[in-house]
């Protein structure tokens, strides 16, 4: 299942209760490895905030699919006519495959579909305040997770869980408080390099669909910058039949 990284992330959980006492570690699997449907699609508006608070509203139509061994997501960007006809596509392997997600993106000005390498994962995408990594599926295995404690959130009971990346990258460390019930996180800090508290993840609206909860709205707010990014969901179709030909780069430049 794709995330709209989280992400940036479509995220969709299944509903699940858990009543025995968990490690940090093992709590992050149960997020990592809950069940999802096999495919979707729906429209997305992305709203960029800058710190005068003007707007600028970007409209756009995902799809995913779960194929057991690989997950992925295909975007398209709808408009404004400066990002119409845009593509991003991420591919998320298992842990047995022990590969980091594969992403293109497609600039129609350009006619050519570019591979994001890893040493630019930390870039912004598409001037959002979600970076290339934030779109990624992590695996638990890549951080040291601590779980920091157990209280109650905007009337939720929630882990509090702190996650270290065992090597260096973009951020120092991560805190998340994650439901329960819902087993995804209702709001998540990232720390920059220095340990200063860089940007957070604001989960917003959660629905049930088809016993599955999906994230409808959230938002990014960098404190630093003092820019944000809010993230809707529209149209959500759940198995809608999308098919595996549809993800290869030769339909990211097709477009819609």
């Amino acid at each position: 299942m794709n995330k709209l990284s989280l992400v940036l992330s479509f995220l969709l959980l299944s509903i699940s209760t858990v009543t025995t006492a968990q490690t940090a570690k093992e709590i992050a699997y149960l997020v990592y490895n809950k069940q999802s449907p096999s495919n979707g699609e729906s429209d997305m508006t992305m709203t960029l905030i800058n710190k005068k608070g003007h707007e600028r509203v970007r409209v756009l139509h995902q799809y995913f699919i779960d194929l057991e061994a690989v997950e992925k997501q295909l975007m398209f960007f709808k408009s404004p006519a400066d990002v119409k006809n845009t593509a991003f596509m991420n591919w998320t392997y298992n842990e047995e495959e022990d590969k980091n997600d594969d992403q293109w993106l497609y600039l129609p000005a350009l006619k050519k579909v570019k591979r994001i390498s890893n040493s630019n994962k930390d870039n912004d995408f598409m001037g959002s305040d979600f970076t290339y990594e934030d779109m990624e599926k992590r695996s638990p295995e890549r951080d040291s997770h601590t779980l920091v404690a157990s209280e109650m959130f905007n009337g939720e009971a929630v882990w509090v869980l702190e996650a270290i990346p065992l090597a260096e990258e973009q951020y120092s460390k991560k805190v998340a408080w994650v439901s329960k019930e819902k087993l995804t996180p209702l709001k998540v800090e990232f720390y920059d390099e220095d340990e200063e508290l860089l940007k957070t993840l604001f989960i917003k609206d959660i629905e049930n669909m088809e016993g599955f909860w999906i994230v409808i709205d959230q938002e990014m707010v960098n404190h630093q910058n003092k820019h944000a990014t809010k993230i809707g969901l529209e149209n959500i179709v759940i198995n809608s039949g999308v098919l595996p030909s549809k993800f290869t780069q030769r339909e990211m430049q097709k477009g819609l």
